[in-house]
Order: C-alpha cells, then sequence, then structure tokens
C-alpha cells in the first residue's frame, strides 16, 4: 500500500506542475507584490490546510512577509492573500473570497476544484487546483476511496509558489 501511495503522490506532484506551471508563476507575482511593495502576504488556511500557513509562519523558511489572516484584520491595496481549502466550494473559503473580491483586494486560492457549484474559481484572482476531490486508492469497499493527502499536495504548492516568490524577491533586490 505504501508503494502504491508513493507512485500516486509522486504523479500527482508531476500532474500539479506540469499542468499548473504558468499559473504558479502568476500565482508567485501576485503574492510577490505585496512583499515587493507595503504589503504583507496574509494566509488563511482552512481545516487541515492550516498546516500551510503553520509552514510559511514557523517552517524552517518562512515566507517573507507572511502574516495570519483573521477577521480582524485591516487589509490595504497593498496587501494579497492565499486562501488554502480542501476543496473549491468550501463555504468559509467562499464567502472570505466573495469579501475580498468586493474589497479589491487580490488573491490567489489553493484548493482541489468541484465542478458545477459556486466556488473560488469564480472569484480568485488566480486559482491553483491541488488535483484532489477524492481519495487516491482503492479501499476495502467496492467504490471506495481511501488516502486524500490534499495538505500535502497544497503544501507543494505552497513550496512552488515560495520558491518562485524568492527568486522574484532576489531579482528586485539586485
Amino acid at each position: 500500500m505504501i508503494k502504491m501511495f508513493t507512485t500516486q503522490l509522486t504523479g500527482l506532484f508531476k500532474r500539479i506542475y506540469d499542468k499548473q506551471e504558468f499559473e504558479i508563476e502568476d500565482g508567485a507575482r501576485l503574492l510577490a507584490q505585496a512583499a515587493i511593495g507595503q504589503g504583507h502576504i496574509y494566509m488563511k488556511g482552512y481545516g487541515e490546510m492550516e498546516a500551510v500557513t503553520a509552514e510559511a509562519m514557523y517552517g524552517a523558511e518562512p515566507l517573507p512577509s507572511a502574516k495570519r489572516y483573521d477577521a480582524s484584520v485591516e487589509l490595504t491595496e497593498a496587501d494579497r492573500v492565499l486562501i488554502v481549502s480542501r476543496y473549491s466550494t468550501d463555504e468559509e473559503a467562499l464567502a472570505l473570497s466573495k469579501k475580498l473580491s468586493a474589497e479589491g483586494i487580490p488573491f490567489v486560492a489553493v484548493s482541489g476544484v468541484v465542478q458545477g457549484e459556486e466556488s473560488l474559481l469564480d472569484f480568485a484572482d488566480i486559482h491553483l487546483d491541488t488535483k484532489l476531490i477524492k481519495g487516491m486508492l482503492p479501499g476495502d469497499e467496492i467504490g471506495e476511496r481511501v488516502s486524500f493527502p490534499s495538505s500535502m499536495a497544497a503544501l507543494y504548492l505552497y513550496f512552488a509558489l515560495g520558491f518562485v516568490i524568492r527568486e522574484m524577491l532576489e531579482e528586485y533586490e539586485e
């Protein structure tokens, strides 16, 4: 089972990169605007996606200009937001995305795309798809799917964004 999971996870990371290379760069560019300017990159993760916020704030290589978002934060036009949720239809993430959109605050969203419903894709300036909306491996029951590493996929996208943001900041400082 571990070998199958490793194979599936490797394939997932490759699909994310291959299909979203340009979107990752665009998302990093949007977020880097805050780090280059007078703003902050506010992080908001929902559920297990709080792992991305924790990594950005407390990891070995914190994201430049990163701060945790909560409802008390008063955003400025120089700020950017990264919203991370399991699904693109998460109600709390959608509520925040609508608020940001109405206020004209640019933001990047990371989630698994659920088709056919109002979603983060309708509001985000850039959306990055974790490519996960169900488990990756067959379970014991017929039709059951298990192993849903959504936070791992989101962390992969976060690190990809972080690499590009840091490259942009280095170029800007030169």
